[in-house]
């Protein structure tokens, strides 16, 4: 009998389990993909966040870390992309796929796919999947609304089969899952495989310090909304007291949080501040967007960081799935994926064994 784990994802990407940990800023390090990949998952490395020496630097050190393949996220229109997409394609012996939003050309998409590394973009709706398709994209991530981070308003259960039925191309599918039972019930729709992140940033060898930890661990489904505050456009994360702040918050307070967080962001990467808000507009809509939306957005990245990355589980922002509401523990990788596999196989035992 055919193992009903290995699906056009495992024979992709060469990994064991049809599951994907994503590419989560400042959180997908080289540790995290690395234990992501050894316990038999495929990882992406948060390439998007990452000047073109770190990512070189963070590529080198995921190697040494792991023997498996392993996956980089990037930005068409993050500072040094041109170089970065040069780095990737220079690494093909062990990148064996690109995970982006919209941005690549054809031209492109093109250059990956001829030296073999996937394209793999996240889309949530279903004509970006056309799009996708249309410029050569061989494997799509669908992510519902209950998905982080910027979200759409489509919940997984309606978005996938809707891409399922439009495209054909394997579907990798995304927002909302955390266990075995959500990838059995992926499979069943007819997904290759299954994308996390949140589940993957609470695990042991994620890098986020001890308190936004505590923090998501304690989250129920009540203290996670979806703002458009943040930067104009929904973000999903988890209610704490910047957000609440921000949420009650008039158009001249968030103007004047947005330059301040301009200003850290000049002074972190040394960007002027036309690459600043160029920065902004394209990880929004792509450069169409007003001005004053484009400045909250400048904001957003420095306020993630001081959660995730300084460890100020109050004054930073936590992106965050709505599946957190529900997840109360922060497993080893190795032990998450055990986790998953074994209940995955036994739910799908369950719908086939016989009366």
């Amino acid at each position: 009998m055919a193992d009903p784990l290995a699906t056009a994802l495992t024979r992709r990407l060469g990994c064991r389990l049809p599951v994907i940990q994503t590419a989560m800023g400042w959180i997908a390090t080289p540790q995290l993909v690395a234990a992501t990949s050894n316990a038999g998952a495929f990882g992406f490395l948060a390439g998007a966040v990452m000047k073109p020496a770190e990512l070189g630097e963070a590529i080198a050190r995921l190697k040494d870390l792991t023997p498996h393949a392993f996956g980089v996220n990037f930005h068409s229109f993050q500072p040094g992309a041109a170089e970065i997409v040069e780095i990737i394609l220079a690494n093909a012996d062990r990148v064996r796929a690109v995970s982006f939003g919209r941005g690549p050309d054809a031209k492109m998409i093109g250059r990956f796919c001829d030296a073999g590394i996937l394209c793999i973009p996240t889309v949530g709706a279903v004509k970006h999947a056309e799009k996708m398709v249309q410029l050569g994209c061989e494997m799509i991530t669908v992510q519902g609304g209950e998905g982080g981070g910027h979200t759409g308003s489509v919940p997984t259960t309606v978005l996938l089969p809707q891409v399922l039925d439009a495209v054909d191309v394997p579907i990798v599918a995304a927002g909302g899952f955390g266990d075995g039972r959500g990838l059995a019930a992926a499979l069943a729709w007819g997904a290759c495989g299954i994308a996390m992140g949140t589940r993957f940033l609470m695990t042991a060898e994620s890098p986020v310090p001890a308190a936004p930890k505590s923090a998501y661990v304690k989250a129920g489904t009540g203290d996670i909304i979806v703002s458009t505050k943040v930067d104009g456009i929904p973000q999903r994360m988890i209610l704490n007291p910047l957000l609440r702040r921000i949420e009650g918050s008039g158009r001249t307070a968030m103007w004047l949080r947005a330059i301040e967080a301009g200003l850290e962001m000049k002074r972190q990467t040394g960007m002027t501040w036309g690459e600043v808000l160029g920065a902004a507009r394209g990880m929004t809509s792509h450069g169409e967007m007003p001005l004053s939306a484009a400045m909250m957005a400048a904001a957003a990245p420095v306020m993630i960081q001081r959660a995730v990355v300084s460890g100020d589980a109050e004054q930073g922002l936590m992106a965050t799935g709505m599946v957190a509401g529900r997840l109360t523990d922060l497993p080893t990788a190795a032990e998450l994926l055990q986790s998953i596999e074994t209940q995955a196989r036994e739910r799908i035992a369950a719908l086939c064994a016989k009366d």
